[in-house]
């Protein structure tokens, strides 16, 4: 019924938008069939003549209570507030014409993250570690990075290293073994991370775990999105919090 970000199904939401329609539109057709013509000229025309301030009145809230309908389903049903505009000059979000960005409610779903094209999904992951707090956030990646899509530093002055995977496959091994080469001997890593959409194979985590690197998968990457705080999800300690 619901996806792995909690959204209705598409195929259940149409069929639910389609018999709505149908109902509405029974509605409609039993109501025209009716003497509309007479309730029009004779019954409305009487009530507007009579009492022009209470029609002004209802119809203003009708109009304000459509309104606030419109948005709660569009906010049941999982629209969208943030878009990636991507441009090789500046990468950014921004909210639609008219509607601020709190950075401090930024949080993306999975699919979001998935549709995204790999500078976009490199500018997301520095946008949350800005949401979260974190110091002198930079998306850095491109050709020639070495291994580093986004530094960052945290409130105790640690340096963060970065590498983000956008990969359809789990990451495997010899990605792993690139970024422990560069993260710290290079950048001088204090907290090396590296990202994965899709999760690592298991001889990519056993690296790992033996060379003290820190791997997101999909779940923690899920929850890090989703609002919960970096250090939180990966269980590092800091001495500010």
């Amino acid at each position: 019924m619901f996806d792995e970000d909690g959204s209705l199904d598409p195929m259940l939401k149409f069929l639910l938008y389609t018999v709505l329609a149908l109902a509405i539109g029974k509605m409609v057709w039993e109501w025209l069939t009716q003497d509309v013509s007479r309730w029009i000229t004779v019954d409305l025309w009487g009530l507007l003549s009579d009492h022009p301030w209470w029609t002004a009145l209802i119809t203003f809230g009708t109009v304000a209570t459509l309104v606030l309908i419109a948005k709660l389903l569009s906010f049941l049903f999982g629209a969208g507030t943030y878009v990636y505009v991507d441009n090789d000059e500046d990468c950014a979000f921004a909210a639609p014409p008219g509607e601020a960005v709190d950075p401090d409610a930024l949080t993306f779903k999975m699919k979001q993250l998935a549709a995204m094209t790999a500078t976009g999904f490199e500018q997301a992951c520095a946008d949350l570690l800005a949401r979260d707090g974190f110091l002198s956030t930079r998306r850095v990646g491109g050709a020639g990075d070495l291994g580093v899509d986004v530094t960052a530093r945290d409130h105790d002055g640690r340096l963060l290293i970065v590498q983000c995977k956008q990969y359809c496959d789990p990451v495997g091994s010899g990605h792993v073994q690139k970024f422990n080469g560069t993260a710290r001997p290079h950048h001088g890593a204090d907290v090396p991370i590296m990202i994965a959409l899709n999760g690592f194979t298991q001889p990519a985590i056993d690296f790992a775990a033996h060379h003290d690197l820190i791997l997101m998968g999909r779940p923690e990457l899920k929850r890090w999105a989703h609002g919960q705080h970096l250090y939180d999800v990966l269980g590092i300690r800091s001495t500010t919090q």
